[in-house]
């Protein structure tokens, strides 16, 4: 059976039907279940759908992994079901424990999506095939069949962590064309994990994140930029805290609401927060890109390796627009303390370049003539900055076949 196994995802056929029918061979015409309505179904369901393969231990996923899938894919008010998601849990051994049936009965009983009725009944040549051709082991895996059954990806976990329904067909790739078309810009950091950032991102206002856990810092830095904001600058600020928050960003997140300090995430959305830069530096990696050669990789390893001695960091920007700075430590308190050299260039440099005169050598006397290509994202701004003179920069539109008839 496993060389047939083999044999099926080699070969071209006209639906998926073939493969789920080995898959699932429970000896039941009826093998799944849709958790939300408890309804049996037979693999015919999932015909002319792209099947998503949910592979996971029997207690599923950590809670805010799993809450964060939840909200990112089943977001399908822009996309018809064209898609379904089945939940196969394997044992950690041989033989199903109660405490692992107790678990499967409960998570079952509570998902948006379908599984198999009674895992326990999978074939061990199945299970063997998972775990040898597909690497399962203690990770998930969410392994991606087009509508003919054939895998297109061996695991999507990471990019619907980012992308959400955006990520169908869930495609290696769709991964791969989905980066070549993403910038490095507040969206993409932020996403749609909280609505209100997210309307903030949309009128492409000037915002500031900012993280750490060191209070006393976090109350100098909040105390210099409400100084600053009384002066008229329009600025959202957002606290993100830190990756893996610990009971002391608990504590630092009542502080911050008991003193009035910034607005802040909730410590369910710094989880989602940093479960996706931590997906989206998995994502680049499994694809080949390496942070020497990657813009989006050297800032994503930037904020997720920062050093523990920084008390902070602090990343400006707007909206949509290519064009942030980032700072950390020290940085940040000189950045502030030089608002009287970069706070009058602000209306004709905007935020960002305006901050960066004040880092930055002056602009030269002529422009240097550098050119970048940018891809059109929607909400794209007419006014970016030249990476080497920060001069504004001319725009060009450049068409490039994409070889289709």
């Amino acid at each position: 059976m496993h060389n047939k196994l083999l044999n099926l995802f080699k070969e071209n056929r006209t639906d998926n039907q073939e493969v789920l029918e080995m898959l699932f061979a429970l000896k039941d015409d009826l093998p799944l279940k849709d958790c939300s309505s408890q309804a049996k179904l037979g693999v015919s369901e999932l015909k002319n759908n792209v099947v998503i393969l949910l592979i996971t231990r029997a207690e599923l996923l950590p809670i805010e992994v799993l809450l964060l899938l939840v909200q990112q894919i089943f977001d399908r008010a822009k996309l018809d079901r064209s898609y379904e998601i089945v939940w196969v849990p394997i044992a950690s051994s041989d033989t199903w424990t109660c405490a692992e049936e107790e678990s499967f009965d409960f998570l079952s009983n509570s998902l948006p999506w379908f599984s198999i009725r009674q895992p326990w009944l999978l074939s061990s040549i199945v299970v063997k095939f998972i775990k040898q051709e597909w690497n399962f082991n203690e990770d998930p895996l969410m392994v991606v069949l087009d509508k003919q059954g054939m895998v297109t990806n061996s695991n999507a976990v990471d990019m619907t962590l980012i992308w959400g329904a955006r990520a169908y067909p869930f495609s290696t790739s769709r991964e791969n064309e989905l980066w070549e078309e993403q910038p490095w810009n507040l969206q993409l950091l932020i996403d749609e994990i909280d609505p209100k950032v997210a309307k903030w991102v949309e009128e492409d206002q000037n915002l500031c994140i900012y993280g750490g856990d060191d209070l006393d810092w976090l109350r100098e830095f909040t105390a210099k930029m409400r100084e600053i904001l009384s002066s008229g600058l329009q600025l959202k600020m957002v606290y993100v805290g830190k990756k893996n928050p610990s009971e002391n960003i608990r504590k630092t997140l009542r502080v911050m609401v008991e003193e009035k300090l910034t607005g802040s995430l909730t410590l369910m959305k710094i989880n989602f927060f940093w479960l996706r830069l931590e997906s989206m530096r998995r994502s680049k990696f499994r694809l080949g890109h390496t942070d020497d050669k990657d813009q989006i990789l050297e800032q994503l390893s930037g904020l997720l390796d920062t050093n523990e001695s920084e008390k902070g960091w602090v990343i400006m920007g707007r909206g949509c627009s290519t064009d942030g700075v980032s700072l950390q430590g020290r940085e940040v308190m000189e950045c502030l303390d030089l608002l009287p050299v970069w706070g009058e260039k602000v209306t004709m440099l905007g935020l960002v370049g305006a901050i960066r005169t004040a880092f930055e050598p002056a602009l030269l006397a002529e422009p240097c003539h550098h050119s970048n290509i940018v891809p059109f994202v929607e909400g794209l701004k007419d006014t970016l900055f030249c990476e080497k003179c920060k001069r504004p920069v001319e725009k060009f539109v450049v068409y490039k076949c994409d070889g289709t008839a």
